[in-house]
């Protein structure tokens, strides 16, 4: 064979191999997945349901990678300066959002460098006080808020939280005065209000869920416009205070720039993987509900929740230098 056409066989060779890898269906490696809050809460606890799924039905490795601090802050910087490729992936809460009307500087733009690609869980919240409180209802709670202006001490998981953003929001609406106690954290927060340290908290159920059969606290209403499949016997706040709905939600992003066929495919796996009966058992379980939208959809969704939230945080007069 001629030295051309033996340099020909080896040129097409690798063009072939090449050709080959780049062909290679997505994943073709494990998908690190940036969990921005740490082990053990919510948002961990739900990419963990969600992407033991995604490998059984992707045949790859899904490996969740913690990444807490600065309010999820630290792990979206890692996130948005990853490769846009698909194999870095970020799940986050709609602290995401709140964040950039809170912080007067930040590393990204949380609707520029990031794609939405799917929420996966809806998350409720639930108004509930210390025992000795004498309400039983929300009507009854704002009756005695207005009837003590500023006495009624309500916690927090910190400035900016579902718990205060949700609270301060309630308040706005209804014309209460009320005084924010934050903690470090939701469980804290919590634990307070049993003690009897501040008088109440509206935060997301999965952290009062333990202590709901104790006696050490009593639930008053939920935060979503209509009631809950797991506590259908609890009255909705909007059932009292007209419109009032204030959820929150887990979802999925990678860094801008990801090819638009990877984010459809993930999307179309997220929906599958939510949809599982075991999955949205083990949600339901955490006081969670599965959701899903299309990426065009959430981006739309993304944009209504930024310009709600800046109104809730403006309102709220929360800032953090």
């Amino acid at each position: 064979m001629s030295t051309i056409r033996l340099l020909g066989a080896f040129v097409g060779l690798i063009v072939f191999a090449c050709g080959t890898a780049w062909s290679q269906p997505y994943p073709s490696k494990p998908v690190r997945v940036v969990v921005v809050f740490p082990p053990g809460g919510a948002t961990d606890v739900t990419a963990r349901f969600v992407f033991q799924k995604m490998s059984e039905q992707l045949n790859q490795q899904f490996p969740i990678d913690n990444r807490a601090g600065a309010a999820g802050m630290i792990g979206a910087e890692i996130v948005a300066k990853s490769p846009p490729d698909g194999y870095t992936l970020m799940v986050y809460s709609q602290t995401f959002l709140a964040n950039a009307h809170l912080y007067k500087k930040m590393a990204y733009d949380p609707l520029k460098d990031f794609i939405g690609i799917t929420p996966v869980a809806r998350l409720v919240g639930m108004l509930a006080v210390h025992p000795s409180m004498p309400v039983r209802t929300t009507q009854d709670f704002i009756a005695l808020a207005k009837a003590r202006p500023g006495d009624i001490l309500y916690g927090s998981a910190g400035i900016g939280a579902f718990q205060h953003l949700s609270m301060s929001s309630f308040a706005n609406i209804t014309g209460l005065k009320m005084t924010h106690v934050p903690f470090k954290g939701g469980a804290p927060a919590v634990l307070a209000m049993m003690g009897g340290e501040v008088h109440a908290i509206l935060t997301p159920i999965a952290e009062l869920y333990p202590f709901l059969k104790s006696g050490r606290l009593r639930p008053i209403a939920v935060s979503s416009a209509t009631r809950t499949t797991q506590f259908p016997d609890i009255p909705a706040i909007a059932e009292t205070v007209k419109d009032f709905d204030f959820v929150s939600w887990f979802a999925i992003f990678a860094p801008a720039g990801t090819p638009k066929p990877v984010i459809d495919k993930l999307n179309a796996e997220l929906k599958k993987a939510v949809a599982d009966p075991d999955v949205a058992a083990k949600l339901s379980a955490q006081t969670l509900d599965p959701m899903y939208a299309t990426p065009e959809d959430f981006t739309k969704m993304l944009k209504a929740d930024y310009d709600r939230l800046e109104q809730v945080v403006k309102l709220s007069g929360a800032r953090i230098e």
